[in-house]
């Protein structure tokens, strides 16, 4: 395989000075005598629709699409990509239904939410919790995907790649969210661009010809070799039901995972909590656009990659350090097989995609950390000044801890994409049912959601490792437990709440806030049709 050439290095550097130059001039731009925390943290009031839509995707996409998921298109095919078209129905859902609700009472952080609903020691227990799981699982897994895929490319020692793509996200999040948000966009453009270049070539590989031609022909030919490569719904005879159990993709336990992701999920929401509440629908509503676009970049160069496999290429290096296929190797496999320039053009996405993550993900610890706890808790007294210096100095605290621990979390076991979906799994239900009986029913107590958070993490983890009665569980799809453990959380919330005393807690709602203007509804009208499509023609 080539390593990285000189012409690959002009562009990523290109791509390196623009996205920092902008990053700067942004700063300098917007910032103010007096830097205030909802400034720092929510860019409030300073990012347009395309900025948030453009920074979701931005900090959704990482390793774990370009190198999981498409590890997953080698090993499974299309059937990984609903996890991406689901998310877009999921993202017109949260526009509609929870925006205004946060928005309406002035939420800005998840636990506040939690302590103005309950109290404060839902509040903190579930900021310890959300720290934890940022940095141990999402952060650790990023920089460790990131830089397994940077130092493959490019030949560098990985420790090294660890540390630069960590330095590279500190030097944007220290700017705070509007430098986010705006960085974002051009991430977000050499994602596309460098993302949809590399399926484009990996294509024509496929089918041996050049141009649109060599990539409708090498679709067709994909579809008739590799049929089983190209069903969203597996049976229960699949090697793969156990990660995507039929028709639960559709009506069980993804919609918890998507939910509770897209709508319950400091990482994600920070980004619309400063805007207006048109603002920040037509910001999901184009992340819903883009998310229809993702497993062309993610999944379909994983599809391609398997079929040149099953054509006799790149048979050692597609092996593991065990000896055996690695399918998370694939989409690296496949960048070092690009032209050069285009190479470094792919290098520079998937650099741009793992660093606006990390910078996104560090800005929410940061978050979470110096507004839900060392305000609370710790300097009570605390100047704005101050409290955005605590801030800065959480980002780079919660990069070094990433990368010390990233190498014991093992991660590679089961694929990175797969892994991060299971540890998530672990609290996703708990939370998303402490959130949603939140929202919808007043008499929902502290009790109730104090069980949901730590009762359901309790029960998912048995579940995990299988010390529950009743049956094997390790037998059980991960995604039907997270359905389970769901149910189970609602049950003992909805009892608690009819036989402890009323708290009185609801929200201010009023139901002329759930109706959203007509544009947003032609646009959120399209994306679910196109979803409809997909899912009956890939059936």
């Amino acid at each position: 395989m080539q390593q990285l050439q000189t012409l690959d290095y002009i562009v990523f550097f290109f791509y390196f000075i623009l996205v920092s130059g902008y990053g700067f001039w942004i700063y300098q731009r917007k910032k103010t005598t007096t830097e205030s925390t909802k400034d720092f943290f929510l860019a409030e009031g300073s990012l347009t629709w395309w900025a948030i839509g453009a920074s979701l995707i931005a900090s959704n996409i990482s390793a774990e699409q370009f190198i999981g998921m498409s590890g997953n298109g080698f090993s499974m095919g299309l059937g990984i990509s609903t996890y991406e078209w689901m998310a877009a129905a999921t993202l017109v859902i949260v526009a509609v239904f929870f925006m205004p609700i946060y928005l309406k009472n002035k939420i800005y952080t998840m636990p506040q939410f939690l302590s103005q609903r309950y109290n404060p020691t839902v509040s903190l227990i579930m900021a310890v919790f959300w720290l934890a799981l940022y940095i141990l699982v999402n952060l650790t897994s990023i920089l460790y995907l990131g830089a397994l895929a940077v130092s493959g490319i490019s030949g560098l020692d990985f420790q090294f790649c660890m540390i630069a793509l960590a330095a590279f996200a500190i030097i944007i999040t220290i700017g705070g969210m509007k430098v986010i948000g705006f960085t974002d966009v051009i991430q977000v453009f050499f994602l596309v661009i460098g993302g949809l270049a590399t399926t484009y070539l990996a294509i024509n590989l496929v089918s041996g010809e050049a141009g649109l031609d060599g990539v409708m022909s090498g679709i067709k030919m994909m579809r008739d070799n590799h049929d089983d490569h190209f069903h969203m719904i597996f049976p229960k005879t699949s090697p793969f039901y156990m990660q995507l159990p039929g028709l639960t993709v559709l009506l069980g336990g993804m919609w918890i995972v998507n939910l509770n992701y897209w709508g319950c999920n400091q990482y994600i929401t920070q980004r619309a909590l400063g805007a207006d509440l048109k603002t920040a629908r037509n910001g999901i509503l184009f992340a819903a656009f883009l998310k229809l676009l993702m497993p062309v970049i993610v999944v379909l160069p994983g599809i391609a990659a398997y079929a040149l496999y099953s054509k006799g290429m790149f048979q050692s290096e597609m092996l593991g350090s065990d000896g055996l296929i690695n399918p998370d190797k694939a989409y690296p496999v496949l960048l070092n097989l690009l032209p050069a320039g285009l190479k470094g053009l792919s290098f520079a996405a998937l650099t741009a995609a793992v660093v606006a993550s990390l910078a996104g993900k560090a800005n929410s610890i940061s978050t979470i950390f110096t507004l839900d706890i060392f305000k609370n808790y710790i300097g009570k007294n605390a100047d704005e000044k101050t409290l955005v210096r605590i801030g800065r100095l959480v980002v780079v605290i919660s990069m070094v801890l990433a990368i010390a621990v990233s190498p014991y979390m093992g991660i590679d076991k089961k694929g990175g994409f797969q892994f991060i979906q299971e540890m998530t799994g672990l609290l996703s239900p708990g939370i998303f049912a402490s959130f949603i009986m939140g929202f919808f029913w007043k008499r929902t107590n502290s009790a109730g959601a104090l069980f949901a958070i730590v009762g359901g993490f309790l029960i998912a983890l048995a579940m995990h490792n299988n010390y529950l009665p009743f049956a094997d569980w390790t037998q059980v799809p991960f995604l039907d437990r997270m359905g389970l453990v769901f149910l189970i959380c609602v049950v003992v919330m909805f009892i608690l709440g009819l036989v402890l005393p009323d708290e009185r807690k609801g929200l201010v709602i009023d139901s002329s806030m759930f109706v959203p203007h007509k544009s947003f509804i032609i646009g959120a009208a399209v994306v679910i049709a196109m979803i409809t499509f997909l899912y009956s023609y890939f059936w």
